[in-house]
Protein backbone atom coordinates (compact mmCIF):
# COMPACT_ATOMS: atom_id res chain seq x y z
CA UNK A 1 0.00 0.00 0.00
CA UNK A 2 1.05 3.39 -1.15
CA UNK A 3 2.30 5.68 1.80
CA UNK A 4 -0.35 8.28 2.46
CA UNK A 5 -0.21 11.91 2.54
CA UNK A 6 -1.63 14.91 4.82
CA UNK A 7 -4.65 15.08 2.73
CA UNK A 8 -5.08 11.11 2.79
CA UNK A 9 -3.70 10.95 -1.24
CA UNK A 10 -1.02 9.29 -1.79
CA UNK A 11 2.56 10.75 -1.44
CA UNK A 12 3.32 10.46 -5.36
CA UNK A 13 -0.25 11.54 -6.18
CA UNK A 14 0.01 14.57 -3.27
CA UNK A 15 2.97 15.45 -5.37
CA UNK A 16 1.93 15.55 -9.26
CA UNK A 17 -1.39 17.30 -8.02
CA UNK A 18 0.70 19.91 -6.49
CA UNK A 19 1.74 20.52 -10.24
CA UNK A 20 -1.05 20.55 -12.04
CA UNK A 21 -2.22 24.03 -11.45
CA UNK A 22 1.21 25.67 -11.30
CA UNK A 23 1.65 27.66 -8.49
CA UNK A 24 -1.81 27.87 -7.16
CA UNK A 25 -2.54 23.92 -6.30
CA UNK A 26 1.66 24.58 -5.19
CA UNK A 27 0.16 26.88 -2.44
CA UNK A 28 -2.66 24.53 -1.43
CA UNK A 29 -0.37 21.52 -1.17
CA UNK A 30 2.39 23.85 0.53
CA UNK A 31 -0.08 24.57 3.40
CA UNK A 32 -2.19 21.12 3.62
CA UNK A 33 0.77 19.30 3.55
CA UNK A 34 3.42 17.44 6.30
CA UNK A 35 5.59 15.39 4.19
CA UNK A 36 8.81 16.98 3.22
CA UNK A 37 8.77 14.63 -0.65
CA UNK A 38 5.30 16.39 -1.29
CA UNK A 39 6.50 19.94 0.28
CA UNK A 40 9.52 19.74 -1.50
CA UNK A 41 7.29 19.59 -5.24
CA UNK A 42 4.69 22.19 -4.19
CA UNK A 43 7.40 24.73 -3.85
CA UNK A 44 9.35 23.79 -6.65
CA UNK A 45 6.09 23.98 -8.49
CA UNK A 46 5.55 27.65 -6.85
CA UNK A 47 9.50 29.05 -7.54
CA UNK A 48 9.22 26.84 -11.30
CA UNK A 49 5.83 28.64 -12.18
CA UNK A 50 6.46 32.02 -10.91
CA UNK A 51 9.97 32.43 -12.56
CA UNK A 52 8.39 31.36 -15.62
CA UNK A 53 5.82 33.72 -15.76
CA UNK A 54 8.31 36.54 -14.87
CA UNK A 55 10.63 34.90 -17.50
CA UNK A 56 8.12 35.60 -19.93
CA UNK A 57 6.70 38.78 -18.72
CA UNK A 58 9.90 40.20 -18.77
CA UNK A 59 11.19 38.84 -22.41
CA UNK A 60 7.60 40.74 -23.22
CA UNK A 61 8.60 43.92 -22.41
CA UNK A 62 11.41 43.41 -25.05
CA UNK A 63 10.61 43.81 -28.67
CA UNK A 64 13.80 42.04 -29.84
CA UNK A 65 13.07 39.02 -27.36
CA UNK A 66 9.47 38.87 -27.72
CA UNK A 67 9.36 35.94 -29.96
CA UNK A 68 10.81 34.11 -27.40
CA UNK A 69 8.00 34.43 -25.50
CA UNK A 70 6.18 31.01 -27.06
CA UNK A 71 9.37 28.82 -26.78
CA UNK A 72 9.26 29.67 -22.88
CA UNK A 73 6.07 28.75 -23.46
CA UNK A 74 6.36 25.74 -24.87
CA UNK A 75 9.45 25.02 -22.31
CA UNK A 76 7.31 25.57 -20.19
CA UNK A 77 4.32 23.45 -20.77
CA UNK A 78 6.89 20.26 -21.43
CA UNK A 79 8.89 20.80 -17.85
CA UNK A 80 4.92 20.72 -16.49
CA UNK A 81 4.43 17.65 -18.21
CA UNK A 82 7.64 15.76 -17.17
CA UNK A 83 6.95 17.52 -13.69
CA UNK A 84 3.72 15.73 -12.94
CA UNK A 85 5.11 12.65 -14.47
CA UNK A 86 8.01 12.61 -12.21
CA UNK A 87 6.75 13.03 -8.98
CA UNK A 88 3.97 10.46 -9.65
CA UNK A 89 6.52 8.03 -10.92
CA UNK A 90 8.06 8.64 -6.58
CA UNK A 91 11.29 10.72 -8.09
CA UNK A 92 12.38 14.28 -6.59
CA UNK A 93 13.88 15.12 -9.84
CA UNK A 94 14.78 19.38 -9.68
CA UNK A 95 14.88 21.94 -12.31
CA UNK A 96 17.96 23.34 -12.56
CA UNK A 97 17.70 26.34 -10.71
CA UNK A 98 14.71 26.57 -9.43
CA UNK A 99 14.71 23.38 -7.91
CA UNK A 100 18.01 24.68 -5.76
CA UNK A 101 15.66 27.91 -4.70
CA UNK A 102 12.74 25.44 -3.36
CA UNK A 103 15.15 23.59 -1.25
CA UNK A 104 16.27 26.70 0.02
CA UNK A 105 13.38 28.32 0.91
CA UNK A 106 11.60 25.27 2.62
CA UNK A 107 14.98 24.83 4.46
CA UNK A 108 13.73 28.48 5.85
CA UNK A 109 10.53 27.45 6.90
Amino acid sequence: MAAKSGTGLGKNTAAALSYVLGPVTGVIFLVLESDSFVKFHAMQSIVTFVGLFALQWALGLTIILLPLVPLVGLVGFVLWLLLIYKAWQGNEWEVPLFGKIARQLLAKK
